[in-house]
Formats: C-alpha cells, sequence, structure tokens
C-alpha cells in the first residue's frame, strides 16, 4: 500500500512483518528543530492492534551472554572464522618481510587488507574506516585501499532492499519514489544508499540496512566483550574499565542499527549546530523513514580528502577543516552531543562551500561535568599549568581523588611541553593519545568508558585535517573558542577556572588576561558587546567578588601609576627648565606599576580590535551600563578604595617622612 501523507486522524491498515494486521497512523507535525518551512517534517508511529509502538532493540550485554553461552560450537567457529584468515594474513606479511619484499609499497597487501575486513563484518571494517584517516601511521597504498571501505562495500542484492523498503514503509518502491538508481550508489559498513527522487520532486538519499546485521554484530561484541573481561581480570597492569568501554561501543552501534534513532539525531544535530556558518545538516523525510529505511535530503559535495578537487570548484579546503573543528568544539565541550563517526565518507563539501555532515547513526554524549573538565584540562595545558591539569584528570575520573599527584606532575610536563606551538605533523591528538597512553600504563590511570569514543571523534577528524594541511594546529584552533567560553559563559566552574587561571598567590597575572582576550577575538562568535556585558554581570554578582576586589587594585595601581608618572614629568620641568629647584622631584612609577599600566594599555588595545568595537556607539554603551545598579555599586567600591589608598598613603609619607630640625 502507498505510504502518503493523511489528514491528522486518519489511519490506514498495512501487513505487518509478522502478517499481522497493523496501523501506520501518520501524524503532520512541525519539526520541533526550526519553524521554517524548508524543514516541517511528518512524524508516525506504528501501532499494532494493542496500540502498542514496536520496541526498539537495545545493546543487553546480560541478554547477549545468555543467548551465546549456549551456544559455544557457533561461537567457537566465529572465532576460528576471524582469526583463520587474519593469521594467514599476517604470517604473508611476515614472509614477504623475509624475502625483502617492502610490505607497505606492496598494493597486493593493500588490497588483501581490505578485503579482509570487508569479510570479517561490520566490526572489524570500522576499524578499518578509522585507519583510513590516518596518514602519519598508515602508508599510503593502504589508505588508498581503506578508504573504499567508506562507500565501496560490497552491495547485497537489490530483492533483500525491495523487500526491507516494502516491510518498513508498507509500500513497494515504485509507489514510494518517482525514480530509485537501479544500483545503490555507495556501500557502507551497516548498510547501502541508493539515490531517488520523491514524488514531490525532492532529490533524496534512501538508505537500506544490511541483511543479518544484527546477529553478526552481536557476536562479534560477545566474542570482544568476553576477551576484555579476561584481559581485565588478568592483566594487573590494566586499570580501565574495558567491558564498559566496550558496552559503550554496543550502545552506540545498537543506536545505530535503528534509522528512526539515526533520524532523531540528525534533528538533534541540525537543533544544536545547524545555525554555525557554513554547516549544513541534511533533511530526513519522516514519512518515509523506519527501522531499517532512511529517507534524507540528498546532498552533492565533494569529500574532504579530495583538496584538489575542493580547491578547483574555488573553495577553501583548509577553511572547511576550520569549520569541522569549530564545529565538534561545540559539540564536545558546549552541548556534549557529538558525532561519533565524522570519517570521510560522512563529511562532504557542498558545491556552495559548506561543511555538510550526512550520517548521524554513531553519536554520543558528554555529560556537563566532564565538558567543564576538558575545557579547564585545555587551559591548563596550553598555559603549562600541570599542577591543575593532575587535578583535572582526578575530575575526568581517570585518577581517583586518592591518588598521589606528586610524581604524575613533572611527566605531564613532559608529555605536553610542546603541545601547544606543535603542528598536527610533529605532536598531534594522536601523538599525545599515545604519550598519554605510555604515561597510564606506569601510573594508576583507568581511562573512562566515555572517552574512547571522544578520542575516536577527534582523532579521526585530524587525520581528515593532515590531508588538507600537515601543518594544522590543533590547540591554536580549539584556544580561541576555549577562551571565549572563560570570559563569557556564566558556569560557576568556568568562573573558577577563570579565577585560577587569573591569578597566583594572590596575584593578579596581566599576561593570562591580555592572552585570553587575545584569542577570544577570534573565535567567530565573540564581540565586544558580549565580552562587555559579561563581564559586567560577572564582576557585579557575588560571584565576581574575589576578581572584582583584586581588580580595583590593580586598577589603583595603573592610575597611581599614571598621576606618579604625570607629577615626576611635572616636578621634573619646574626643575630642570624652570629652574624652581625648591620644588622637590616625586619619584616615577615603580617597575611594576608600569608594567600594569602598559598591560592595561595593550588590553584597551585588544578591545578596540575586537569584533563589535564601534567608537561612535561606546558613549550611549557607557551610560547603559552606567546605570546598572551593580555598576554603580561596582564605582562606590572603586571610589571608595581609591580614598582609603590615598589617605593611606599621605598618613604613610606624613610618618616615614624626615622631620628637619633648625
Amino acid at each position: 500500500m502507498m505510504v502518503k501523507t493523511l489528514p491528522p486522524s486518519e489511519k490506514i491498515p498495512v501487513d505487518s512483518r509478522g502478517g499481522e494486521l497493523s496501523v501506520i497512523e501518520v501524524v503532520p507535525t512541525k519539526n520541533v528543530v526550526t519553524e521554517s518551512p524548508d524543514r516541517t517534517a511528518f512524524a508516525h508511529r506504528v501501532i499494532d492492534t494493542a496500540a502498542v509502538e514496536p520496541e526498539t532493540i537495545l545493546y543487553d550485554p546480560i541478554e547477549i551472554q545468555v543467548q551465546y553461552s549456549n551456544k559455544p560450537l557457533q561461537v567457537l567457529n566465529r572465532i576460528l572464522t576471524v582469526l583463520r584468515p587474519t593469521l594467514a594474513f599476517v604470517l604473508g606479511i611476515w614472509w614477504d618481510s623475509k624475502r625483502g619484499i617492502v610490505v607497505k609499497n606492496d598494493r597486493r597487501r593493500a588490497i588483501q587488507l581490505r578485503e579482509l575486513l570487508t569479510k570479517l563484518g561490520p566490526a572489524y571494517i570500522k576499524i578499518g574506516q578509522a585507519l583510513s584517516t590516518r596518514p602519519d601511521l598508515v602508508p599510503p597504498l593502504y589508505l588508498e585501499e581503506l578508504a573504499r571501505l567508506q562507500d565501496q562495500l560490497p552491495a547485497f542484492p537489490n530483492e533483500i532492499a525491495y523487500q526491507f523498503i516494502e516491510e518498513e514503509l508498507g509500500a513497494t518502491p515504485e509507489e514510494i519514489y518517482a525514480e530509485l538508481s537501479p544500483q545503490p550508489i555507495a556501500a557502507a559498513s551497516l548498510g547501502q544508499v541508493y539515490k531517488g527522487r520523491l514524488k514531490t520532486g525532492e532529490e533524496v538519499a534512501v538508505k537500506v540496512q544490511r541483511p543479518d546485521l544484527r546477529e553478526i554484530i552481536t557476536i562479534d561484541l560477545y566474542i570482544l566483550r568476553r576477551l576484555a573481561a579476561w584481559v581485565q581480570r588478568s592483566v594487573k597492569r590494566v586499570r580501565s574499565d574495558l567491558v564498559g568501554i566496550l558496552d559503550e561501543l554496543g550502545d552506540r552501534i545498537f543506536e545505530e542499527m535503528d534509522y528512526i534513532h539515526e533520524g532523531e539525531n540528525a534533528e538533534r544535530f541540525f537543533k544544536l549546530y545547524g545555525h554555525i556558518q557554513d554547516i549544513y545538516v541534511p533533511k530526513i523525510y519522516w514519512e518515509y523513514t523506519n527501522r531499517r529505511v532512511l529517507t534524507m535530503e540528498w546532498i552533492n559535495g565533494v569529500k574532504l580528502t579530495q583538496p584538489k578537487e575542493i580547491n578547483a570548484l574555488g573553495i577553501n579546503a583548509r577553511y572547511l577543516i576550520e569549520v569541522g573543528v569549530q564545529c565538534s568544539l561545540r559539540q564536545l565541550l558546549e552541548h556534549g552531543f557529538f558525532h561519533a563517526d565524522p570519517h570521510p565518507g560522512n563529511l562532504l563539501a557542498t558545491f556552495d562551500g559548506k561543511l555538510a555532515y550526512l550520517d548521524f547513526g554513531m553519536m554520543s554524549e558528554i555529560k556537563p561535568p566532564q565538558r567543564y573538565g576538558l575545557i579547564e584540562a585545555i587551559v591548563h595545558v596550553v598555559n603549562r599549568d600541570f599542577d591543575s591539569l593532575a587535578q583535572d584528570y582526578v575530575k575526568l575520573e581517570f585518577l581517583s581523588p586518592e591518588t598521589d599527584l606528586t610524581p604524575i606532575i613533572p611527566a605531564f610536563a613532559k608529555v605536553f611541553a610542546n603541545a601547544q606551538g606543535a603542528s598536527v605533523a610533529e605532536l598531534n591528538i594522536k601523538s599525545i593519545t599515545d604519550e598519554l597512553s605510555a604515561l597510564m600504563y606506569e601510573y594508576p590511570f583507568r581511562v573512562p568508558p566515555y572517552y574512547a569514543l571522544i578520542i575516536r571523534s577527534l582523532v579521526t577528524l585530524e587525520g581528515i585535517a593532515i590531508y588538507i594541511d600537515p601543518n594544522f594546529k590543533v590547540l591554536s584552533e580549539a584556544y580561541p573558542y576555549v577562551s571565549k567560553r572563560l570570559l563569557t559563559d556564566p558556569a560557576d566552574e568556568l568562573r573558577t577556572s577563570l579565577k585560577d587561571l587569573l591569578f597566583k598567590d594572590g596575584k593578579f597575572r596581566w599576561n593570562r588576561l591580555e592572552n585570553l582576550l587575545k584569542n577570544a577575538r577570534n573565535s567567530q562568535d565573540y564581540d565586544f558587546n558580549l565580552v562587555v556585558n559579561q563581564g559586567v554581570e560577572f564582576l557585579t554578582s557575588e560571584r565576581g567578588a574575589f576578581i572584582r576586589d583584586k581588580l580595583v587594585d590593580e586598577f589603583f595601581n595603573g592610575i597611581d601609576a599614571v598621576s606618579r608618572n604625570t607629577l615626576h614629568n611635572f616636578t621634573s620641568l619646574l626643575r630642570e627648565r624652570v629652574g624652581i629647584t625648591a620644588v622637590n622631584e616625586v619619584a616615577a612609577a615603580t617597575v611594576e606599576q608600569q608594567q600594569t599600566l602598559e598591560y592595561i594599555q595593550r588590553i584597551v588595545g585588544i578591545l578596540r580590535e575586537t569584533r563589535g568595537f564601534d567608537a561612535t556607539k561606546i558613549a550611549p554603551q557607557l551610560a547603559q551600563i552606567i546605570v546598572n545598579p551593580g555598576v554603580q555599586r561596582l564605582g562606590q567600591q572603586i571610589a571608595n578604595r581609591v580614598v582609603q589608598k590615598a589617605i593611606t598613603r599621605i598618613i604613610r609619607q606624613i610618618l616615614t617622612e624626615p622631620i628637619e630640625v633648625k
């Protein structure tokens, strides 16, 4: 039966997979993501005769263990299926090396590796996809072959795909689509994609899941989980929760096998990141989407790993990488909902110069404490504050609170010593990760489950960056965004970090503030009004009391420096040029006061160069700020402090001035 748009209350009977009569209720609804008319979608739900929605099949390791513990022969057969070709391939490479063959230049072996991973199934294909983005780890010939795992896997027969479409959508492909490519245009690890056209004229990509996918994935996860548990029990040096990490991956893969969940991910991704300049998220056509079939907007574009083709279109490939990095920072550090599988097959440069995300099956989330902890860690790495960095790893659950950090701090200093200035080719995320792995082996670290997917996402994106620009600086790209967050985010955790960053032993560090402002102005969504408004709000609040009091002292030192220099110049003029020697020459500002004054002058210069600064609007802005009750209280505090310090100085000078006896 043809799937069509119906009035809200209209229902149509369809033949369910089990032959039982079900009902599809098609409810036109406004897309929850946006109010724009071009993002209108149709929500639908499938109800059986008992009005129960079919349940999503979730990853349940206990249930899987019960299932396969009673099937030892099936498990053993799978283990042998994986081991036999793997050992044959490894022995072949060993024999080639003995015969003097340069394995890394042997296309025959590269093809064999790709074919081996393809034969072993989806779990191993995903390993190959991750390796295909690492030119610093994999020889070029192997990269070329592994890249074919992204969308050039063997397809399954059209007859099965058409059967799934009919079972999932309740109508044949001919009834649903005006056009459908005779063969899949791409085949990936979990499904294959056809190019189609709806009856209403829109070009679409139709993704259909592979047959028997769940069973293949499940038995591999079962075997790997048993292996992880054995390693965790038997190898005392392994303190990380390997089983937890694998379960996290299992959760994500099972979610990826549910295309309704993927469609929801796409819409959530659009809501959170679709507004970022030059980010594009395709539309989901819900009336033609179900568990094993996904219909989404067709995107024309070029893979990011084809920089020559991108540049030929007049598009700056490096700029798109910068856009991707900025989007990733917001995913990981702002909202916590991130794309865990950004391989080249999932990222396209569109013909109009945007970065399009295509696949939303494997997504994950980071909780707020971890997000703030990551921001703090980046700040401490850039500022070489390794004492605080060690504390960050406690907050991030890599170290237990009772761990002795004394020997770990110098080890961090060694790992991160040159991190900020290094390029991707010299010291990238993968390099740092490798160094940290050695560190974690030596000291009592434990890797939390959420960390594995974060690293996978970052390392994959970084691998794509190497194709575009080997000198792409990771921390240099990240720090403007982090600086902006520190200066403008009202969260108490980041305000505490800002205080710790700006003060050491009770002394204000102007160089850190200057560095923050200089970096933050390079962030896309940072401007002068933002920093002024957030700064005023914070400084006039109770949370800003400590910084406010210290800043008053520092600004007094600056004012004092100006007055001292003015009086010094004036009295010098009177004595040297006018000849009035009866006037005592006033001492100039101290070195410390002069440095404070210079910092203030440089910071004013940075603010003037910040996006959004307009000299013609300063007066109205100041007028609005002055009437703020908090600012008025702050002004009274500054005035009182200035008067107190001035009186204190006069008294000190009177008491310490030697009395001349005549």
